[in-house]
């Protein structure tokens, strides 16, 4: 009995050891059978198993080298997780012939035949290149033979020169991870820091082990004279040394999902990034790499063409002396000059924290980056005496910064220091106005650069409140269908989007997706105004019918006192929230309506008023309903006051926004006399 229990248990290790075996090549036909991730059944992939080893080679006659190595297995559940059987390698170059370059590339595809394992090799004509920009191409694996139920699986190393740009290292996808192992080895003459984002809690363990670099020497003796024989003789020298590295095994990692009112989800994926700090080599002094803020200001600041640029003023000296002549209000002076530039020079769709062509071809031209204009802009108003400084900023798209880096920042815009204020500029930003910069530019904080080489930290989300207010005078009928007038302002940023829209698109197909949005209204008289007269509300107005909007049952009459204008879900629907909700910009909604009963009808019930406030100000909701002599007058309001709810208030907005979708949902009854 006692050997038959010993057995059991040394079978049952196998098993478990076997489980956790992820060895290249070895899919198992329980993989491929799985027909649904076990923790997340929506999944349309999973990670089955990641391994990332990154270590510093030596290599003689080149200089130490990053070699990472990367193998993947990966489950395809779905259709639309297809995608997840391609795999992209970004591959760096630089402009003095050096690059990066992948070997030992294998790649399988493997599918369940008739109960047998089937394997596909991916070839070469799976593998291509592709250019990305000048200093990056992207090699593209192609899988062959992918359908649902696929399992594949691919390995291979890259060899970088640049031992001070290590790629991050994901722990998270878009799919769930079943188990991920990172290891990080670093020479003792290299000291790397580690730097993590996202959410999900990481804990690293420290080691160390021993490493040698053999180095191998020759040389030649003899050949000097007719007799004299030349010899070669070989030498070795092996230096030992130690490797301090990081590991990472995490198991049952989540998806990374997609929220509503997210502004990056990059910013939210687990990750860590290895930043080289510091060098020290045998026998020698250390050379300190890493940067701190003002290294990474100072630096941007002092090239040509930044600080550079902001110098040159010959260019346009006499035309911004003439726009200004007899103004003596610095903010009108500004304004007249942020117009000029505004009107002057075309936007060319580039980012970018340095001039691109250069502010004087970008003048002459009239076309240029976003530096070129706004380095332009704030030279101009330095001229004429505002006290005007560049601010550097990472865009939406680009993430937030979470360590000093050069590469961290993407786009400049120009800012005005007023007593206690600042006021934000963005010549690109056509329809926009003074702190009303566009969407791309709304990333948390920036970096305003002073001609001292002082720098502040300093915010880009607005604190205007964007307002969209809507009067409506209607009619309804004894059938249940409404006519009416409707009238909507919209300011600040409501009212850039939508100029920006507005200008855009054809009007008649503007007309008919919002008939369409409204479901099946039918608009009239539709008129737009103030689309060019930045600073004035745009106001929107048109008459309209729509049928069906009240509920008939005997001789009553039930309706939304909102009617189409009404909350009809909760955009919130999850019990609990990750990520912050990221509205852009505080804004506030409101809605005055008259309405004006049948003949012959009289209120005989209506919702009762209420309002609610959350926490810490953070938003505010009413809900005012009054009889008038002819009907009745709604008046609602809503109202986010922050442009970002962090998690932890996440449960009070969701009540927020249950609570008004049910006062929405709220009937009024009418009785027939």
């Amino acid at each position: 009995m006692k050997k038959q229990m010993l057995f059991v248990f040394a079978l049952l290790s196998f098993v478990v050891m076997h489980a956790q075996d992820f060895e290249f090549g070895e899919v198992s036909k329980a993989e491929l059978e799985e027909k649904q991730h076990p923790n997340d059944p929506e999944a349309s992939a999973a990670i089955l198993y990641e391994k990332t080893y990154i270590t510093l080679r030596y290599i003689q006659g080149e200089g130490f080298q990053v070699e990472t190595n990367i193998q993947k297995r990966i489950k395809i559940y779905k259709k639309d997780g297809l995608d997840m059987a391609n795999h992209t390698i970004p591959l760096y170059k630089g402009s003095g012939g050096e690059r990066e370059k992948v070997a030992g590339l294998k790649a399988y595809t493997y599918n369940l035949i008739d109960g047998k394992i089937e394997d596909t090799k991916l070839r070469k004509s799976g593998i291509f290149k592709e250019k990305r920009n000048e200093y990056i191409d992207l090699q593209k694996l192609t899988m062959p033979n992918v359908k649902e139920g696929s399992v594949v699986e691919f390995k291979y190393k890259m060899i970088s020169p640049y031992i001070g740009n290590i790629n991050e290292v994901y722990f998270q996808y878009g799919v769930p991870v079943n188990q991920i192992d990172v290891t990080f080895e670093a020479h003792e003459y290299f000291t790397y820091k580690k730097h993590y984002k996202g959410y999900f809690r990481l804990q690293p363990k420290e080691t160390s082990r021993s490493g040698k670099i053999t180095i191998t020497g020759k040389t030649r003796t003899g050949g000097n004279s007719r007799q004299a024989v030349s010899r070669t003789s070989f030498s070795q020298d092996a230096i030992d040394f130690t490797y301090n590295v990081t590991k990472f095994n995490l198991k049952n990692v989540p998806a990374l999902k997609d929220e509503s009112f997210v502004s990056n989800l990059e910013n939210y994926r687990s990750a860590v990034k290895f930043e080289l700090a510091q060098t020290q080599m045998p026998n020698d002094i250390p050379q300190y790499l890493a940067k701190s803020w003002d290294d990474v200001v100072k630096t941007i600041y002092n090239n040509s063409n930044f600080g550079g640029q902001l110098t040159k003023t010959s260019y346009f000296k006499s035309d911004i002396d003439n726009l200004v002549a007899g103004v003596s209000d610095d903010m009108k002076k500004a304004a007249m000059i942020y117009t000029y530039v505004r009107d002057r020079v075309k936007w060319n769709g580039r980012y970018g924290k340095y001039a691109d062509v250069g502010v004087r071809k970008a003048y002459k031209d009239k076309t240029g980056n976003v530096a070129d204009m706004n380095l332009m802009l704030t030279a101009m108003l330095r001229h004429a005496g505002i006290s005007a400084n560049p601010v550097i900023l990472s865009t939406r798209s680009h993430g937030i910064t979470m360590f000093p880096s050069l590469n961290g920042f993407n786009y400049v815009i120009a800012a005005i220091e007023v007593q206690d204020a600042v006021i934000l500029l963005d010549a690109t930003n056509y329809y926009g106005e003074p702190n009303v910069l566009p969407m791309r530019a709304l990333n948390w904080s920036g970096r305003l650069i002073r001609k001292d080489g002082s720098w502040s930290q300093i915010s880009l989300m607005p604190k205007q409140t964007a307002l969209r207010a809507t009067m409506i005078n209607a009619t309804l009928d004894e059938n249940g269908d409404i006519t009416g007038k409707q009238r909507t302002q919209y300011t600040s940023h409501n009212a850039l989007n939508f100029r920006e829209m507005y200008s855009e698109i054809d009007k008649e197909e503007y007309l008919e997706e919002l008939e369409n949005t409204i479901e099946d209204i039918e608009i009239a008289e539709h008129d737009v105004k103030n689309i060019k007269k930045l600073g004035k509300p745009v106001v929107e107005s048109y008459s309209f019918e729509k049928e069906s909007q009240a509920e008939i049952i005997g001789d009553k009459i039930y309706f939304s006192p909102l009617f189409f204008l009404a909350t009809s879900e909760n955009v919130f629907k999850a019990e609990e929230r990750v990520y912050p909700v990221d509205f852009g910009y505080p804004w506030k909604r409101k809605i005055m309506m008259n309405i004006q009963i049948p003949e012959g009808y009289e209120v005989e019930s209506m919702p009762e008023a209420g309002a609610v406030k959350m926490p810490e100000g953070l938003g505010s909701y009413s809900f005012n309903i009054s009889k008038t002599p002819t009907g009745i007058s709604v008046v609602m309001s809503k109202e986010i006051s922050s442009s970002v709810i962090t998690p932890d208030k996440y449960g009070a907005l969701r009540e927020f926004y249950k609570m008004l979708v049910e006062k929405e949902k709220e009937k009024v009854v009418l009785k027939k006399l």
